[in-house]
């Protein structure tokens, strides 16, 4: 199993960009079409992006600092639901914040993939988080 790490820094306070990782319009607002989030240790996580059913369960929610949740797409023998955990760390700066993104557990097959499609979405978070409205992503995987 694999691991993917990246971060980025956004000019908005770290209570401010949590929320765009535990409420359903926030999580929409950057990231896939659809989402259904219960923020709390086991509660659901459920989001579809370009046609792919994420489903997994919160692990941690500690406002405004970390949150953590497992990860995987329903129907998939290689990427179950649950079978990786993504984690995001915010940590306040002296211009907003640091978000630390860790995806552990990633079958070697599903690395690339992911790592296209982080590089892809935390810039569309730090966009929405400093108040851009972002259009229809039309993002797809290779």
């Amino acid at each position: 199993m694999a691991e993917h790490q990246s971060s980025i820094e956004i000019e908005a306070d770290p209570e401010s960009v949590f929320d765009f990782l535990v409420t359903d319009e926030g999580m929409t607002a950057w990231m896939g079409q659809y989402a259904a989030l219960d923020p709390r240790p086991g509660g659901d996580f459920a989001v579809n992006i370009a046609g792919y059913a994420i489903r997994g369960r919160y692990i941690e929610v500690d406002r405004p600092r970390r949150v953590a949740f497992t990860w995987g797409m329903a129907g998939s023998q290689a990427l179950p639901p649950g079978a990786s955990t993504v984690t995001f760390t915010l940590s306040p700066t002296a211009t907003g914040t640091r978000v630390e993104l860790s995806h552990t557990g990633l079958p070697d097959t599903e690395v690339a993939g992911h790592m296209r499609g982080w590089a892809h979405f935390l810039p569309r978070l730090a966009m929405v988080s400093t108040g851009t409205t972002l259009g229809t992503d039309d993002w797809q995987p290779v």
